[in-house]
């Protein structure tokens, strides 16, 4: 068995339980006595910390959701004063606020374990060169993939996004052997290797640890078939720690959660009670070790299942089902979260804009495109090419500005888009995941 941490990820499930009860009934007290929001929650609900005497208790506690974080921007969930926070990352939101995380150099080093567990599951050693391809910055692709193979040992090429022949270039100087990156980007790199003419073989890459995006088993078999090696999907969030959460092992039977630190929940979306193993539900996780923002039963809208059987890998650590979806409107494009909240707060604030707009998703190749559909305002003169150019790099370059993604802009005349009572479909999305 490929493992980092064989004491944590093969305990036995009574002795994981006793475990995550002293860590929970620490982060509860932890949280009602550092964090305002928290203690009023509780307060609220009728609960103390003393009512939470094992992880059985967690039910009791009230949900987090990003509501609470885009209430609280920036800093109002943080537990430790900002002298003791020497990294921020975030996230997209629904508000246009980001989604604000603290880490502490507890939090790093927590970070660093789980995500040189997510590596290690894959074979990767000190002996291999790691191709960090996530985003550098707020978003914690980069970062993650980066102080995991720092953890390890491996020698980290930190080459961030884009510029994808001098990708190629640098993976088949650099001799590099393992790569992160999302799924879509590395099937590109794949299309790319291909138009250049380069022989897979000249490539030592032998594994991949692709997340940020749903992907698909037909993607994975093609990118393995075309680039002869090995993948592995992971999971995180920015919320709950980043990439890290949890991870794939050789068996590829569900993604083994790290719930030594982060406990996951599978709840009814509608009661938001727990369900049984195996069912289809909503993902919640609560931070148990955390520093800087610890959350309680913080609620992901993604829907997957759970088993808490012990993997053929040995692992007795639960497993998520790859999530199928979720119960909000995010989407998730590039490996960006997009809202369409976010969209139409862009389009209200430029006046030759109306209110009806849609959104086209579509896979080409192996890169997600976005189309924004945007109907003009009666008063906006259709036939004035100069004038319509304008309108369209302003709402693009508004767009990009919001969302950090490019977005191919399409005007239409006045009354194009249909109506509909109720409920309007903003979002068509074509790619088949």
């Amino acid at each position: 068995m490929k493992c980092w941490n064989p004491e944590m990820e093969t305990m036995s499930r009574d002795e994981l339980h006793t475990l995550q009860s002293e860590r929970i009934v620490k982060a509860v007290q932890y949280v009602y006595s550092r964090v305002n929001p928290y203690r009023k929650k509780m307060e609220d609900a009728g609960i103390t910390p003393g009512d939470i005497r094992s992880i059985d208790d967690l039910v009791k506690l009230p949900f987090t959701d990003k509501y609470d974080l885009a209430d609280n921007y920036p800093y109002g969930l943080f537990a430790v004063p900002m002298r003791e926070v020497i990294e921020l990352h975030a996230s997209s939101g629904t508000t246009g606020r980001q989604k604000v995380v603290g880490y502490t150099r507890s939090d790093l080093d927590l970070w660093r374990e789980v995500m040189a567990r997510t590596f290690a599951a894959g074979g990767v050693t000190k002996d291999d060169i790691m191709h960090v391809s996530y985003g550098y910055g707020l978003f914690t692709g980069g970062f993650g993939g980066h102080y995991g193979a720092e953890r390890i040992g491996a020698a980290i090429v930190p080459i961030g996004t884009g510029n994808t022949q001098r990708q190629i270039t640098v993976l088949r100087d650099f001799g590099c052997t393992a790569i992160c990156c999302t799924p879509s980007y590395m099937l590109y790199i794949a299309e790319t290797i291909e138009k250049m003419g380069i022989d897979p073989d000249e490539i030592k890459l032998r594994v991949g640890f692709l997340g940020a995006e749903p992907w698909t088993v037909e993607m994975r078999d093609d990118i393995e078939r075309r680039l002869r090696i090995r993948t592995y999907d992971i999971y995180g969030l920015t919320e709950v720690i980043g990439p890290g959460v949890a991870f794939e092992c050789d068996a590829r039977a569900g993604l083994h959660v790290n719930e030594d630190h982060f406990y996951p929940e599978i709840l009814d979306p509608d009661t938001l009670l727990p369900v049984p193993d195996g069912t289809q539900g909503e993902l919640a996780f609560t931070c148990m070790t955390k520093e800087c923002v610890p959350l309680l039963r913080y609620r992901t809208r993604d829907i997957a299942a759970v088993t808490h059987e012990t993997c053929a890998c040995g692992r007795t650590l639960a497993r998520i089902s790859k999530p199928v979806g979720r119960t909000d409107d995010m989407l998730i494009i590039r490996g960006v979260n997009v809202f369409p909240s976010q969209v139409e707060s862009v389009l209200l604030n430029i006046p030759e804009a109306s209110p009806y707009y849609m959104l086209i998703i579509d896979r080409v190749g192996a890169l997600d495109t976005l189309e924004i559909q945007v109907e003009l305002t009666p008063d906006v003169p259709v036939d004035q090419i100069r004038t319509l150019e304008t309108i369209q790099k302003k709402i693009r370059s508004q767009v990009d500005s919001t969302l950090g993604l490019a977005a191919a802009i399409r005007l239409l005349p006045p009354q194009t888009l249909p109506r509909v009572e109720g409920k309007a479909k903003r979002v068509e999305d074509r790619r088949k995941l």
